[in-house]
């Protein structure tokens, strides 16, 4: 698993370094460009968003119907053009382009997806933990290294790092295997409807996206606030993120053990809503830089929680031939909420009071955590994998009359795969059905 694996957590890893290598710095940085405005900063931090969300389902589907691999590839060039932008710019609108060129590369759903292509359903929730910590651990990195780099080498060269970081990608890229071909369950196609009705994944969606928007709303009045409140350099913006990304990487570990060993992910994300909300109290009402940054730490502990299953749980609520799109949605919401986090708090930041803010967030937060305790825990299935020299395809039909969850053919390995409740039918009875 890891073979096929690490190498497509790699990109994933790397491409959103690239992302988030700006995020500490880029609101300073843009309120200094030619044309600037609060509203236009906000556009600029959440505007690859924007185009990540128009482009989510579109590249989702299109792996799902050309493949994976030139899926990815078209992403991660439209990815490095955008990055070139970004880093020979000189006005905010220029910058606001290459923002928006960055996001139409949007292949998180598809690396997603192709990770549940490559691993065996039991193996799968140990592929997304592992996912999801390198999006974490990325995110923890770009903490320290962006506002070091930034202030060292200037902040356009973060945005050349994040051209490189893209093509360097493309050639991880063709370590990855090829995914099986497989026949999904009865060929069926997704269904739209059903997918966006699945109460499950509403609220997956929702959680994402109001994740994703606090981050983006976090990033822009970070550096805004230490330096104009608390006049402190840019250069010394490590000292909080710093705490922050230590902090956030040790609650990330038993966090994901927590929900994938135990099946507590539901548990886990309540609590990570907890910190949101003490965290942006503390944020909002701080005197000092200290109570600042003790904001901050809370803060990333809360979203390192949720970051390493988010992808994990959102792909437990979908059908194997669903999770191209399910995961497409499902980060489509996460990209809307970065994007409106940014333009919301550029729009309100200087004409609401930041502890007025603090307080509708916190409030948020509580009918959130509330949306989350209806949610169950996913349930832990079994499954099994029958050869096809064995077990006759023309009997899979029979499937669909059988009280199971799933089953699909993987034509590569010659399998045929059932997910099921041993509760309901047992192994042996599935092997009867197909010989």
């Amino acid at each position: 698993m890891f073979k096929s694996i690490l190498p497509l957590s790699s990109i994933i890893a790397l491409r959103f370094l690239g992302l988030f290598l700006v995020l500490p710095v880029i609101s300073v940085y843009a309120m200094n460009l030619e044309g600037a405005t609060t509203t236009l900063l906000g556009i600029v931090i959440g505007g690859y968003a924007l185009t990540q969300m128009i482009f989510q389902v579109p590249f989702g589907v299109m792996s799902d119907k050309l493949g994976r691999k030139g899926t990815i590839v078209l992403g991660l060039i439209l990815f490095a053009l955008g990055s070139l932008i970004c880093a020979i710019s000189t006005d905010i609108y220029t910058l606001m382009l290459g923002r928006l060129l960055q996001g139409a590369g949007a292949i998180g759903a598809v690396v997603t997806a192709m990770i549940s292509d490559l691993v065996k359903e039991e193996q799968r929730p140990k592929a997304m933990a592992l996912m999801g910590m390198s999006i974490a651990g990325a995110f923890a990195i770009s903490m320290l290294a962006g506002p070091i780099v930034g202030a060292a080498f200037g902040i356009e060269v973060l945005f050349y790092i994040t051209m490189i970081l893209a093509l360097v990608s493309i050639y991880v890229l063709t370590k990855v295997p090829n995914p099986p071909h497989i026949t999904h369950t009865y060929n069926k196609k997704a269904n739209l409807k059903e997918i966006l009705l699945n109460p499950n994944s509403i609220k997956m969606n929702i959680t994402n996206f109001l994740q994703k928007g606090l981050m983006t709303f976090a990033f822009m009045i970070i550096p805004m606030v230490l330096i104009n409140n608390f006049s402190w350099e840019l250069s010394e913006l490590w000292k909080v993120y710093i705490p922050a990304m230590i902090f956030g990487v040790l609650a990330m570990g038993p966090a994901a053990v927590f929900a994938e060993k135990k099946g507590k992910f539901k548990e886990i994300l309540i609590i990570g809503v907890v910190f949101f909300a003490v965290s942006y109290l503390v944020i909002g009402f701080a005197t000092s830089a200290t109570v600042f940054a003790i904001g901050v730490v809370i803060f990333f502990v809360g979203f390192n929680m949720h970051e390493p299953i988010m992808q994990s749980l959102a792909s437990k609520f979908a059908k194997v031939h669903q999770r191209g799109l399910v995961l497409g949605i499902f980060n489509s919401a996460g990209y809307l909420g970065t994007f409106l986090g940014g333009v919301i708090g550029g729009v309100f930041y200087e004409d609401v009071s930041l502890s007025t803010l603090v307080i509708v967030i916190a409030i948020i937060c509580v009918i959130w955590a509330v949306l989350i305790i209806t949610m169950p825990n996913p349930e832990k299935k079994k499954f099994v994998y029958l050869p096809l020299d064995e077990y006759k395809v023309e009997n899979a039909s029979r499937l669909e009359e059988a009280n199971i969850d799933e089953w699909y053919i993987n034509n590569t390995e010659k399998i045929i795969a059932v997910k099921y409740d041993n509760e309901k039918i047992s192994e042996d009875e599935l092997k009867n059905l197909l010989k």
